[in-house]
């Protein structure tokens, strides 16, 4: 099963969530860890884990052969991100810009483009005891952590039980690693603000038709409307972590909370077990 690991709002405990559970099943099942927040990556802190291999990952970026080129101008009237420009008797070419979708060396009638790599980050390979822990790293000023994230998916074992850390936010990079995911669990905090983004963060799955719960992380730190909405959208509320000032400590040491509060297991073991239960009704339902 993979699991992605959400949120809409940054800093409500994803990675805390995403590595305790694994911490939790490594010790009964095969599992995979894939850290998919490939502009802040930080489950490595918490795991501790080695690293032995690394990866190079190349967006392939257009080259125009201008002695073919009739500068008709198809390249950039079909590419959608203004990576290209054709001016007179020159054609330019915006690398910030381009998302190797490829569709202008498909589509030039002069076959005048080709397609050389750029490298924008390494997928680092490695493990933390009995999990296999995988990582995107984009190099700074990329843009095209889609096209990473991919690349850092394409490790799944489908005999694993997965868990995909996810970035911040309701954008590109999100909809990418949690796409395909069987479960989405959505961590939030009972904040105006974590409720804002948590239904965004809703929507989003509910457009991948993919099932979603909920953490309420720092639960009782502000008000009763987080809970509010779950009932009245019919959405589990599958844990609750207190604002507490000891889980705040380790974090803040980098020690899983399972490892910090050993009793914490057996709560992520059950929110594995609702889980399960949660995809098993939602196949029923389809």
């Amino acid at each position: 099963m993979v699991i992605s690991i959400a949120s809409g709002k940054g800093g409500t405990g994803k990675t805390l969530v995403a590595t305790s559970l694994a911490l939790a099943l490594s010790g009964k099942s095969k599992v995979q860890l894939l850290d998919c927040d490939v502009e802040e990556p930080n489950a490595h802190i918490f795991l501790h884990s080695t690293i032995n291999q690394s990866q190079p990952v190349f967006l392939p970026i257009p080259k125009v052969d201008e002695t073919k080129c009739t500068y008709c101008g198809k390249c950039a009237e079909v590419c959608a991100y203004n990576a290209i420009a054709v001016v007179k008797e020159k054609v330019l070419i915006f690398p910030e810009l381009c998302h190797g979708c490829g569709a202008c060396s498909y589509l030039c009638p002069e076959s005048a483009i080709t397609e050389e790599g750029k490298e924008i980050g390494i997928v680092e390979r490695g493990n933390s005891g009995n999990i296999d822990f995988i990582q995107g790293k984009l190099n700074i000023g990329e843009i095209a952590a889609p096209h990473l994230i991919k690349k850092v998916k394409r490790y799944i074992e489908p005999t694993s039980e997965v868990i995909i850390d996810v970035s911040p936010g309701t954008s590109c990079p999100v909809v990418e690693a949690v796409k395909d995911s069987d479960f989405c669990l959505l961590v939030t905090e009972p904040t105006p603000f974590g409720l804002n983004d948590l239904s965004l963060a809703v929507e989003v799955t509910r457009k991948l038709g993919i099932p979603c719960g909920v953490v309420i992380n720092r639960d009782e730190a502000g008000d009763e409307k987080v809970e509010r909405y779950c009932h009245e959208q019919d959405i589990p509320i599958l844990l609750k972590i207190p604002l507490d000032r000891e889980i705040a400590e380790l974090y803040s040491k980098g020690i899983p909370l399972i490892e910090g509060i050993p009793a914490w297991r057996n709560s992520f073991l059950e929110l594995f077990q609702e889980i399960q239960q949660n995809v098993s009704a939602s196949q029923v339902a389809k």
